[in-house]
């Protein structure tokens, strides 16, 4: 039977201070359905390639397994699927059955290989990657944010896929997704990494009653160091009082003995010492108790709540048309403080209505009515990443208090050696949290935020679904994140082809 043995494994980045990786020590076996959880930094990808032999380490891997790494880089997409599918299997023409016995259980016709995969859906391009990585019967997969292009239909499709699969490491922030396909969770936490068999609630049980835990202790540690602070002050204040020679009893002043007071003075500024580097090492040994909790604040949207109109935006008989390309009709009418879900599988026009409602540019023909309340101001959260340049520039542009959107950025985990560089040289999960802080820190009496959750970690997720909670904002939301919907949701408005 396969195994991955992982032994005393470091690892880091020439611009890190600190190990990403510290004597990193795991057990694998080939027949686990892994998820991989953490919060965005902590090396859930770096993790997949240092397995892939893409970067230096030190320590010891030990496998017999082969390792396919999903997604694929492909040169050039402009060209025949099935010429990328050669590319990278090496298939020949009499092997390609193989590859259309895993499409057919995807439920891709295996027409789709004769065109351009540029021209192909991303739910197509993701598909048809995820089954070349099945080809090998003695393959680990490593598959890496499976689901951000994926519809509710695709994702349940591909779920369904990877339970009849053997063995593979899964990173996804989808906890719907997650609970379907994995048996056990690797958990990168703040100072070290642990193993639990189970599904993600799994994990989010074990993790809640350690959080618990860790609190409490947190709680008992401040009481005691305030205790030992008390303690040592007390004791320092009296040594300092008898070192001046002299100490009042009512109305008149006693004159010690010298060499009796520098004697006490020395016995007690000796213990107050001690007791000085009791708490120090106090401090020491019980933090590390702390070692793994999330402590984080609340996010916060900076909503401010419009009284009037009564409905913020008003959708009538919406149509959209361009040559061939026609969105369903659509009507709902946004109240204040509610948010509204547009749902429907890729394609179906939802970013359309979305850049119809911001007046930006789009080549469509309108039909129907659509109104927004006059000086409405509007948060947009783009469903793709198109942010360059410096934090502090981005916030001027939008007018924004830079330090509004670091606070942002540091209750969302974000690490702050990061402030001072360029998104565009950022992950695509960090990139994505700029994007968000951006949109919390500016003022918006409405949202529209699309596909808010792509590349962010469970952690984040549930804490924009705990702000969305409390504020009640007024927003138009699209994600295919059922959890997402789930919670937050007062409307849901159907777009079906």
């Amino acid at each position: 039977m396969g195994t991955i043995q992982i032994e005393n494994l470091n690892f880091k980045y020439d611009q890190m201070v600190d190990n990403l990786f510290d004597s990193l020590n795991l057990r694998i076996d080939e027949s686990w359905k892994l998820g991989l959880i953490g919060r965005n930094g902590r090396g859930k990808t770096t993790l997949m390639n240092i397995l892939l032999g893409k970067l230096p380490y030190s320590g010891q891997i030990v496998s017999n397994l082969n390792f396919y790494y999903y997604p694929q880089n492909i040169t050039d997409k402009d060209r025949p699927a099935v010429e990328i599918v050669k590319e990278l299997t090496d298939l020949e023409d009499y092997d390609l059955w193989k590859i259309e016995v895993e499409l057919d259980k995807l439920q891709v016709k295996t027409d789709v290989l004769e065109q351009n995969f540029s021209t192909l859906s991303p739910g197509e391009q993701t598909k048809i990657l995820l089954a070349i990585l099945f080809i090998d019967d003695y393959g680990f997969q490593l598959i890496d944010e499976p689901t951000n292009h994926l519809d509710i239909v695709g994702r349940k499709i591909v779920a369904d896929y990877l339970k009849s699969k053997k063995g593979f490491i899964v990173i996804s922030h989808d906890k719907t997704f997650l609970n379907q396909v994995i048996d056990h969770v690797i958990s990168i936490n703040r100072q070290d990494i642990d193993v639990y068999k189970g599904n993600f609630d799994t994990w989010e049980r074990e993790k809640n009653l350690r959080d618990q835990s860790e609190l409490e202790e947190k709680n008992q540690l401040k009481k005691d160091i305030n205790r030992l602070h008390e303690t040592a002050v007390k004791r320092e204040n009296w040594s300092r009082q008898t070192e001046k020679g002299k100490f009042k009893t009512g109305l008149q002043q006693v004159n010690l003995d010298k060499g009796f007071i520098s004697h006490k003075s020395s016995k007690m500024m000796k213990k107050a010492k001690t007791i000085a580097n009791r708490v120090d090492k106090e401090i020491d040994t019980k933090q590390s108790l702390l070692k793994n909790i999330e402590i984080e604040d609340p996010i916060k949207l900076n909503y401010v709540e419009l009284k009037h109109p009564k409905h913020l935006i008003t959708v009538d008989k919406l149509q959209l048309q361009h040559d061939e390309v026609v969105t369903p009709e659509i009507s709902f009418k946004l109240p204040v403080n509610k948010v509204i879900a547009l749902v429907g599988q890729n394609g179906v026009g939802k970013t359309t209505v979305f850049k119809q409602i911001l007046g930006l540019k789009q080549p469509f023909k309108q039909t129907g009515e659509l109104r927004i309340g006059s000086n409405v101001k509007i948060s947009y959260l783009a469903q793709e990443d198109e942010l360059t340049g410096m934090i502090r520039q981005l916030a001027t542009q939008k007018h924004i208090d830079a330090e509004m959107i670091f606070s942002n950025l540091r209750k969302l985990g974000f690490e702050r050696e990061l402030f001072e560089q360029p998104v565009e040289n950022m992950s695509q999960g960090q990139k994505r949290k700029v994007a968000l802080a951006i949109s919390l820190s500016e003022e918006a009496n409405v949202y529209l935020w699309d596909e808010p959750l792509n590349f962010l970690d469970v952690i984040t997720r549930q804490q924009i679904i705990d702000a969305i909670k409390k504020q009640h904002p007024t927003m138009l939301l699209i994600d295919h994140d059922q959890d997402l919907i789930d919670e937050v949701f007062d409307q849901k408005v159907v777009l079906q082809k």
